[in-house]
């Protein structure tokens, strides 16, 4: 009887944890399509914006914009690394510190040190704060309030900031390591970089749209007013809306590796729960089949 009570019990345990990671699986379902909404609405903007500016920066304009200007020398690094504040989304996070961590050893090889490279390390959710914490890496910059719908007014903050120091050359470079979000079944994590502008711009192309845009290369355009104006509201608005995507693209992410996460939590606990109900019959049957014997045997005696 003690072996059923006990399977009794595990089998009580495993039906509640099913439900919560049904709950779970459902509520990142529905936050994954509104992340995926927001996502795309932004995919088509920053594209075009972006090849806007890849066209702008290979014209003949004797005016330019210092975030489309590489530094000579790489002296000065930043690397924002994009994880979740919870965790229950598989290799969601893994798989970002993983692609962050070969930045990381980058930027200390030989050559980097030799040149006096300095990397700093910012971090957005506590799943990355946790593992810098355990690496004992120093984290120049923390963020922990981005959840599935960052606002595009804190991004802004954010890369206002990242163009200050470019342009007052205290930052060289900015590299972002993300998931990068293609399809509900593809999603990759990545180290993008944002900074310089211009490769960014050239980054974001797709094949077919470099061969059309080859042929445009010769175009020449009229700005009203000014290539100047026109470049200094541009070029920081590309900037800011690739950043956004990052953000929104993570969030995307995290949402599709928690909902499958927990789909497959929910199908392990039932499969689990087939096994136990299996387990306590036989227990239950054999129990039954003991008592008989006792039953029968006591009547013989009796007898």
């Amino acid at each position: 009887m003690a072996k059923a009570r006990a399977i009794v019990k595990r089998l009580k345990a495993v039906k509640n944890i099913r439900k919560i990671t049904r709950t779970m699986e459902l509520i990142a379902t529905a936050r994954f399509k509104k992340a995926m909404d927001r996502a795309t609405e932004a995919a088509t903007y920053t594209r075009k914006i972006s090849e806007l500016v890849a066209d702008l920066s290979k014209s003949a304009m004797t005016f330019t914009h210092p975030l489309l200007q590489a530094h000579p020398e790489e002296k000065h690094s930043i690397l924002l690394i994009l994880t979740s504040n919870r965790g229950l989304c598989g290799g969601y996070n893994s798989g970002v510190l993983r692609m962050a961590q070969r930045r990381m050893k980058e930027a200390q090889s030989p050559a980097a040190v030799e040149l006096g490279h300095v990397l700093q390390v910012e971090v957005s959710g506590k799943r990355g704060l946790n593992f810098m914490r355990f690496q004992q890496r120093p984290v120049s910059e923390s963020y922990t309030h981005f959840e599935d719908r960052p606002a595009f007014e804190e991004i802004e903050k954010l890369a206002d900031r990242f163009i200050e120091l470019y342009v007052k050359g205290k930052l060289d470079r900015l590299d972002v390591a993300y998931v990068q979000f293609h399809s509900i079944a593809r999603q990759n994590a990545v180290v993008e970089t944002l900074l310089p502008v211009g490769q960014l711009a050239i980054a974001t192309r797709g094949s077919a749209q470099k061969s059309e845009t080859e042929k445009q290369e010769n175009i020449e355009y009229e700005f009203v007013p000014s290539a100047k104006e026109i470049l200094e509201e541009i070029v920081p608005a590309s900037f800011k809306a690739r950043l956004f995507k990052c953000f929104l693209d993570a969030a995307v992410s995290e949402q599709i590796a928690r909902m499958v996460a927990m789909k497959g939590a929910t199908e392990n606990a039932g499969s689990m729960i087939g096994d136990l109900t299996r387990n306590y019959n036989r227990a239950r049957q054999s129990q039954i089949t003991s008592e008989l014997s006792e039953i029968i045997g006591g009547a013989a005696a009796l007898e």
